[in-house]
């Protein structure tokens, strides 16, 4: 990782935001301790990416609170040459924490700019095992199904089907469920064979999840 100006911003969300909370994920830890929150907000931003809360990062989106991303990944518990399917790049920090903990990461944005920004922030951050596409996130990423594991970073008002379709038997996949104006939960979902088994966690608020077609 490059030198940076916030490794005492990166211990303190550590130490005050996760490890007093539930994270106890060593991996996690170090992932979040590790990766530069900073690169990943706009730069007027820069000074407020560790604080304990959501940023705006533009056109209507926010990058997830700290805690947020760190409980997320726990929750799905990847190991290194995992298979992650990411829906809503956003800012791309989701994206460069599984890839951190060695997960092929596969991200889909709807938004071409945030699509573009996300890519820069991964390049700025040294992290290559990424590959973004701009598209529809309902539809998943059919050609490279199945996979591990499936992380969605908006919140739709019901499943999509195709994406417990192209989640690998026995994966897990994290989701907020809600409508954005009422109370979302955010879900654990196991495949196992044809049963599906949903866990509601915690309520969130995250913004919705867009079906632009196809």
């Amino acid at each position: 990782m490059m030198h940076d100006d916030y490794v005492t911003e990166r211990h303190e969300m550590i130490e005050y935001q996760l490890k007093r909370r539930d994270i106890v994920s060593e991996a996690v830890l170090e992932a979040m301790r590790s990766v530069p929150r900073h690169l990943f907000v706009p730069g007027i931003m820069q000074r407020n990416a560790y604080d304990d809360s959501p940023l705006p990062i533009g056109w209507g989106q926010t990058i997830s609170q700290p805690y947020i991303v760190a409980y997320m990944t726990q929750q799905l518990d990847v190991s290194p040459g995992m298979k992650v399917l990411e829906i809503g790049t956003g800012s791309g920090y989701q994206a460069a924490i599984l890839a951190y903990l060695g997960c092929e990461v596969y991200t889909i944005e709807r938004i071409s700019e945030l699509a573009a920004l996300a890519e820069n922030a991964l390049s700025l951050s040294k992290i290559s095992n990424v590959k973004i596409r701009n598209g529809n996130g309902y539809q998943g990423w059919q050609e490279e199904a199945p996979f591990d594991a499936v992380i969605v970073t908006a919140a739709p008002e019901s499943v999509p089907d195709k994406l417990i379709e192209q989640l690998k038997d026995g994966g897990k996949m994290m989701i907020p469920v809600g409508e954005v104006h009422s109370v979302q939960y955010l879900k654990l979902i196991i495949k196992d064979g044809g049963n599906i088994t949903e866990k509601e966690l915690l309520p969130v608020r995250f913004v919705p999840l867009v079906d632009s077609g196809q």
